[in-house]
């Protein structure tokens, strides 16, 4: 509908994290026209024994669905008053209107009242002098040699033994039956494959498996830990029979130039490791940027102190949480207030990245991102035109502009501050 806003009576306080409180007053003579008007468009399509279609009388509309047509007409007018009302006033929610002091009477003035949060707005006078340390921790050889035992484990052979008990790393095959009092079997057992020593299986079944032989079987007493997914059966036992079905090792290959040259193009074994510290040494620096930034974006917020909206932060913990339809609102509630200083200043970090870049005009241009997609295309041997329809597609071109803003907004600011490089532990 359309309201005339110079008919509204309009407050709106200030609360606190950019809190907005407006109280909104719509006469008692607009209230009634909208009420004439649902009853009207409701008499045109209704139909009632003993009229013809859109023949009914008002007053009969009005005392057969008084109720709902006050209700139409109400929310009708709440939302046409809040929408003129938030023009009149300047203001842009960012966060859903919650109704409050909602007085509704027959021939009477409507009352109410909506709390939202509005966009925070805030200066930053000081985003230089900062001293930062940038620490690289060196890539040592045990780290190398880890990453070559997972190579080895991704290109290993398992091979069956038909002696001997299992060890850490084994793969077995075992079948799993509870046993009653009196170790009669009480059902007819379910088989599982598990790695030992990699958490397949609580303790206690491990400890026990480690005991048999292939073809082997044994009964056992078993406890549930503290930690068990299901909270009812932790601290709990029972008694189970565990037959050992087979059991087989891995067989790994060895650390040479053969091996290298199936992991990739590498002449050597040597060539690899090279390779593999090359990208470990640049994900360290990733890392080691990544702080940098963290605190640089910290020492601003210090600098220069603002509030964020009590949604932001709801919104951002939300994300964080993800859907958890199975999770009392209790539970996540508690989760929420443990996680609500970091989400804050996630929050923060956020605003004070798009302020910096729109006070000093670092935000990504459309020819930044045509050039990005341009660098993209060839590192892919690509069309531009087939990246950019590709990044459309899957929403990641926004994604893109804000890496862009953002590599923009540290530019600047690594320019304002020391950043000291210290070599790690």
């Amino acid at each position: 509908m359309n309201l005339d806003a110079s008919t509204l009576q309009i407050s709106v306080e200030e609360d606190e994290r950019w809190r907005r409180r407006m109280s909104v007053t719509v006469p008692a003579s607009v209230v009634q026209a909208e009420e004439r008007k649902a009853a009207q468009q409701l008499a045109s399509r209704a139909r009632l024994k003993g009229f013809r279609k859109g023949k009914v009388p008002a007053k009969v509309i009005e005392s057969r669905f008084g109720g709902s047509l006050r209700q139409e007409a109400l929310d009708t007018l709440i939302g046409a008053a809040y929408r003129e009302a938030l023009a009149l006033e300047e203001l842009r929610p960012i966060s859903e209107g919650e109704i409050e002091n909602l007085d509704y009477q027959p021939e009477q003035d409507l009352t109410f009242s909506i709390a939202f949060d509005v966009e925070p707005t805030f200066d930053i006078s000081r985003v230089s002098g900062f001293a930062v340390e940038r620490v690289a921790p060196p890539v040592t050889d045990e780290q190398i040699d880890e990453v070559l035992g997972r190579i080895q484990e991704q290109n290993g052979v398992w091979q069956p033994l038909d002696e001997g008990t299992p060890k850490v790393k084994d793969l077995v095959s075992v079948k799993i039956s509870k046993l009653d009092d009196d170790d009669e079997l009480e059902d007819e057992g379910r088989d599982y494959d598990l790695v030992v020593g990699q958490g397949d299986a609580i303790p206690d079944i491990e400890q026990a498996i480690q005991t048999l032989q292939p073809g082997e079987s044994g009964d056992f007493d078993i406890g549930f830990p503290d930690d068990f997914p299901d909270e009812d059966r932790r601290g709990d036992s029972e008694r189970v029979r565990i037959e050992l079905s087979s059991l087989r090792t891995m067989d790994l290959p060895d650390l040479d130039d053969d091996l290298a040259s199936q992991v990739g193009d590498f002449e050597s074994m040597d060539e690899l490791k090279a390779k593999i510290r090359e990208d470990m040494e640049e994900e360290a620096r990733k890392q080691a940027d990544a702080q940098v930034r963290g605190r640089l974006l910290d020492l601003i917020i210090e600098a220069n102190h603002f509030d964020v909206p009590e949604s932001m932060v709801r919104r951002y913990s939300d994300g964080l949480i993800g859907d958890q339809p199975n999770v009392p609102e209790e539970q996540l509630a508690q989760f929420r207030e443990q996680i609500r200083p970091q989400s804050e200043q996630a929050v923060k970090r956020i605003l004070v990245i798009e302020r910096i870049a729109e006070v000093h005009g670092l935000a990504a241009t459309d020819d930044d991102l045509d050039a990005r997609i341009e660098e993209i295309a060839e590192a892919n041997n690509t069309d531009a035109a087939k990246v950019y329809a590709q990044l459309q597609k899957s929403g990641r071109l926004e994604a893109l502009e804000r890496e862009l803003t953002e590599k923009a907004v540290f530019d600047f600011l690594y320019e304002q501050s020391e950043i000291t490089d210290v070599e790690g532990a």
